[in-house]
């Protein structure tokens, strides 16, 4: 297991990400208890993505079962740091060959997620709507929407659905190919006008990847990028789907991609996160287990 600060991680230009170098202030920064001032002004958040969970052998370096143990571990820590609201950032279950099996892992593994923090938000990946329904698997976590916005102290956060066609048609009961993700025209309009009526600093949060071309990439990222450019607003995107850290700095937007839970055997291999926005609006990203460790200053270009 490596240490939870052991990763070092810099970048230069006019947006700096880099490991924050004091291990002492930052976990004494994430392990007191939030408070009401702290959320009236910064606000503290976990991140957790690709739990996949399902009962089944595991595939390659995916170990679906082990997905259980590695979050009872994680959840001594997001409990004990009390965050304002937790974020899955997609693929929480794996794919099943019927709609009740894929039903049971969802029960199952929502029961878990589910005692994280009172506040949760789910967002769509591909595999969570491989045989489900959206509607069937936003009904089981208590969601009602797939995409929308909502503030948490000084910041606006915004979860996006990439699990569209590219003919419009949302994902639903194998009806698609997982490398065919697309923000359809309506999602856009609607994210064009949440970041016009919004004056806070912005999160965006997603399962495919806006920052790529290749297989894991929405298909019309360069025009998601392009919206999220031209508000002004957008500090951060947090992303899922391929698995691995990753971080790219796009005309001043930080694309960070979080580790998959599924990836590797025993409670040693795993990732999750806490991430705590402060009221300058600088984003301090905390990384246990596999997860890399960010800090990035408030300013926006």
């Amino acid at each position: 297991m490596k240490d939870d600060f052991a990763n070092k991680f810099s970048l230069d230009g006019s947006r700096r990400a880099f490991l924050l170098g004091s291990t002492l202030v930052l976990t004494n920064g994430f392990q007191k208890a939030s408070s009401s001032t702290e959320h009236q002004t910064g606000t503290r958040f976990g991140l957790i993505t690709d739990l996949h969970y399902a009962d089944k052998a595991p595939s390659g370096t995916r170990h679906y079962r082990d997905t259980l143990a590695k979050l009872e571990k994680a959840s001594h820590k997001i409990r004990k740091a009390n965050p304002a609201f937790m974020v899955e950032l997609g693929d929480l279950i794996d794919a099943a060959d019927s709609v009740a099996t894929e039903l049971r892992y969802l029960k199952r593994i929502n029961q878990d997620f589910s005692q994280l923090a009172q506040q949760r938000h789910y967002v769509l990946g591909n595999h969570c709507v491989d045989t489900l329904k959206k509607e069937e698997f936003l009904s089981e976590v208590q969601q009602k929407k797939s995409f929308y916005s909502f503030d948490s102290g000084k910041t606006h956060f915004i979860i996006l659905d990439s699990c569209f066609r590219n003919d419009g048609t949302p994902y639903s009961r194998k009806n698609f190919k997982w490398t065919d993700a697309n923000v359809p025209p309506h999602e856009l309009e609607w994210l064009r006008s949440d970041l016009a009526t919004n004056q806070l600093p912005t999160i965006v949060l997603a399962h495919q990847r806006l920052d790529t071309a290749d297989n894991h990439g929405v298909r019309n990222a360069a025009e998601v990028r392009k919206v999220l450019e031209n508000s002004g607003k957008v500090q951060a995107v947090f992303q899922g789907h391929s698995h691995k850290n990753d971080y790219k700095d796009l005309n001043g937007i930080h694309y960070c991609t979080m580790v998959a839970m599924v990836e590797g055997k025993g409670v040693e291999n795993s990732g999750f996160s806490l991430v705590k926005v402060q009221p300058d609006s600088s984003i301090a990203v905390e990384g246990f287990v596999k997860q890399n460790n960010y800090h990035w200053n408030g300013q926006i270009k």
